[in-house]
């Protein structure tokens, strides 16, 4: 081709391949402008891509770099058994947890029947954490066959039962923590209540609730404690290699300075089975009747003449109502036998107690009288005997409480009730010795921290 024909083929070629090329250019620049921007460090290094990324659920928020697991490692976790944590839920039994842990029904009774033998599955509780273990899986898939349950049992003991390797069926074991027999002492201050101060002090809850039950004789927890009161307590437990309380044991000494009047409670044993709280005068701490039958109790109406919020004129009001919520149990004010139970006019459900040396107590405007509570019933001191309510000629739901000597209403704030036993003679020099004991062994015991027990000290159970 020649001449001005072949001039415009050449130019028109040439005109194209330059559009192709401005295509190319732009192109290339929206390719460049849509990448992420990365800056060189100007070495020959290529560059390092990310590690892929996962969402922690329990770190708030946090994003955090994931390895990427090698093909060894992957192996290795597919020759692991693998274990499910299960917590139990409100009413659950283990059967119904195997059963959501996916154990085939024939196998979970066998592994029931075979734990039964170290534990009660009626101590079960909701809340509680229950591992179950399957082998791993042949092909490295999901799991294999069910292998074991495994619980704690009590705070130093694990229960399980395991798949026997030969002839089938599962087999019970136990194993039990490390821990020491110690004696802890603490000591403190009261800002508020005794209880939230000695819970600041590092005192457990178990042990505050027995501190208060054995000073409640003595003491009227809503009124008598006074801010910048002092208490002191001294306790034995179960302790693990950390130090920390896995078992309560028995409280040893409860102490209180109420704005300078001293109580202090010593648990003696007499060696002959009798264990109690003793005064340091050898009193025992325990007395015929409670200061208040029901706890956290305030007193909104006490003992004497005042106007009636219903009837609108003074009347004499012959007990102590003590405003608490409804429901609250109630209960006897000491060992008796029940002389009347059931509705009694303006006292709504009322129940009558009668007590030795010619004490009686009385319980009035009860939500209801608690099952097994009838007239010539035999209680003991705290039993439930009732719930709080508003029952008869009530304004809201509080206890009426009433303390009879003979037939006649008594301020029971007022009154003095006799103690239990006292130790005389030999009994009581030899209560005297074991209490300087104590106290030379709370002495050497700094506050907040705990000791081993020696087997053969005076006072104490040895090892």
């Amino acid at each position: 081709m020649s001449g001005p024909l072949a001039g415009h083929v050449t130019a028109k070629l040439k005109r194209s391949l330059k559009a192709l090329a401005v295509v190319v250019a732009v192109g290339a620049i929206a390719i460049f402008a849509a990448r992420p921007f990365v800056p060189f460090s100007g070495g020959e290094a290529p560059l390092d891509t990310a590690p892929p990324a996962y969402m922690d659920m329990e770190s708030e928020g946090g994003i955090h770099p994931q390895a990427e697991s090698s093909d060894s490692e992957s192996e290795d976790r597919a020759r692991r058994p693998v274990e499910e944590v299960l917590q139990v839920g409100a009413g659950e039994k283990l059967m119904d947890l195997l059963g959501r842990a996916g154990v085939p029904s024939v196998e979970a009774l066998q592994a029931i029947d075979s734990l039964v033998t170290i534990f009660d599955p009626r101590n079960l509780k909701a809340g509680q954490r229950v591992t179950v273990t399957f082998d791993p899986s042949p092909d490295g898939f999901g799991q294999g066959e069910f292998h074991q349950i495994s619980l704690p049992a009590d705070p130093i003991r694990d229960v399980a039962a395991t798949r026997k390797a030969k002839g089938g069926g599962f087999k019970p074991e136990e194993s039990k923590r490390q821990v020491t027999r110690q004696v802890a002492h603490y000591s403190g201050t009261i800002k508020s209540s005794l209880y939230e101060s000695a819970m600041a002090a590092g005192v457990s809850p178990q042990v505050i609730i027995a501190m208060i039950k054995a000073l409640s004789f003595d003491v009227d927890f809503q009124r008598d404690i006074q801010s910048s009161d002092t208490f002191e307590v001294m306790f034995e437990g179960w302790y693990d290699t950390r130090g920390k309380l896995v078992r309560q044991g028995d409280l040893l000494y409860a102490g209180l300075d109420l704005s300078g009047a001293e109580i202090q409670l010593y648990r003696y044993d007499d060696g002959q089975g009798g264990t109690d709280f003793f005064n340091a005068k050898g009193e025992s701490a325990k007395k015929a009747l409670l200061k208040t039958p029901v706890d956290g109790a305030k007193i909104t109406s006490g003992f004497g003449m005042r106007h009636h919020p219903i009837l609108g004129y003074s009347k004499m009001h012959k007990g102590i109502d003590f405003g608490v919520p409804p429901g609250t149990p109630i209960q006897a004010a000491g060992d008796g036998t029940v002389e009347m139970a059931g509705p009694n006019g303006s006292y709504g459900n009322y129940v009558r107690l009668r007590h030795a040396s010619g004490f009686g107590t009385a319980y009035a405007h009860m939500s209801r009288i608690a099952q097994g509570i009838h007239t010539g019933r035999r209680v003991m001191q705290g039993q439930i005997i009732g719930y709080v309510g508003a029952t008869g000629r009530a304004t809201g739901p509080h206890l009426h409480y009433e303390v009879l000597q003979g037939n006649a209403q008594v301020n029971p704030m007022s009154i003095k009730v006799p103690t239990g036993v006292k130790l005389a003679g030999r009994e009581f020099d030899h209560y005297q010795a074991f209490k300087r004991q104590t106290d030379l062994i709370m002495a050497s015991i700094p506050s907040a921290t705990h000791v081993a027990i020696m087997a053969g000290k005076p006072g104490f159970k040895a090892n």
